[in-house]
């Protein structure tokens, strides 16, 4: 591991990652030996930060992609997170329904949006912080509870900005502190990646995230020739220390602490993989 990874692992490890607000813990279990085994299903709805990804654009990854690594036997991810939706888009092409026709009682329903809704000028995507945004994300609260599943809302993670004086800055606007108000509104648990990778982000500065995002060197992998700068998603590590990050937030408040592992093992980006299609 170069000098770089490790100091990144380091300030990655020192932060307290996941915020989330108090919620019941209860989840599907049956007793066996040595205690509770806790089953069920985590749904994802989300953009291309969460998203899986094909070996088409490897190595870009979502946080989706990593977050089985941090979660117990017995649960399953079904990530259902796109390219390029918000929370508008997401809902009104559909793709809400197949999850609610799936979904079962004691799954989750984990709810990430905001990249995409900032983009106002677009009227299939655009959505007011205060407004529409908070009432789109009402539709996927509702359909959650209304199956007896548990909604969690997670704030939208970070982009890599960095001030003139090499501190990371917040570029989500009103969206952020629009979810967490509706959070606390709605009585639904709250994960806040945006406050999390923000501080990630300010501990490992501008060079320590090259590490997080998708900056690529010309000819460092072949799916990129000529190299990549893109400071909005992930490469292997980075998907999985925001993975790490919502895991974090789950722990304890929305499942039971033995439905969690893994939080600080180091994990080998060789866990991330791309199917072909």
């Amino acid at each position: 591991m170069s000098v770089s990874r490790r100091h990144a692992a380091a300030a990655l490890a020192a932060l307290p990652i996941a915020l989330a607000a108090p919620g019941p813990a209860s989840a599907a279990a049956a007793p066996g030996r040595g205690g509770p085994r806790h089953r069920g299903t985590v749904y994802i709805a989300g953009d291309s930060t969460a998203a899986p990804k094909t070996a088409a654009a490897a190595p870009e990854a979502g946080w989706g992609m990593a977050l089985p690594v941090f979660l117990g036997h017995g649960w399953t991810v079904a990530n259902h997170a796109v390219n390029g939706r918000s929370s508008k888009s997401f809902h009104d092409e559909g793709r809400l329904a197949p999850i609610l026709e799936a979904i079962a009682p004691g799954d989750l329903l984990l709810v990430q949006f905001g990249h995409n809704d900032e983009k106002t000028g677009d009227p299939a995507r655009g959505t007011d912080p205060h407004t529409t945004y908070q009432d789109y994300l009402r539709r996927y609260l509702d359909g959650a509870r209304e199956r007896g599943a548990r909604p969690v809302l997670l704030t939208p993670v970070e982009r890599r900005r960095f001030g003139p004086d090499g501190r990371a800055r917040p570029t989500h606007g009103e969206y952020p502190a629009a979810m967490r108000a509706l959070a606390a509104a709605e009585g639904v648990p709250l994960i806040d990646l945006q406050a999390a990778s923000l501080a990630a982000w300010d501990r490992l500065g501008p060079e320590g995230t090259l590490e997080i995002f998708l900056h690529l060197a010309p000819g460092e992998h072949p799916g990129h020739p000529d190299g990549k700068q893109d400071n909005t998603h992930f490469r292997p590590r980075g998907a999985i220390e925001v993975a790490r990050m919502a895991a974090r937030g789950l722990k304890g408040r929305v499942l039971p602490p033995s439905a969690v592992r893994r939080l600080d093992d180091a994990v080998p980006e060789s866990r991330i993989t791309w199917p072909a299609a």
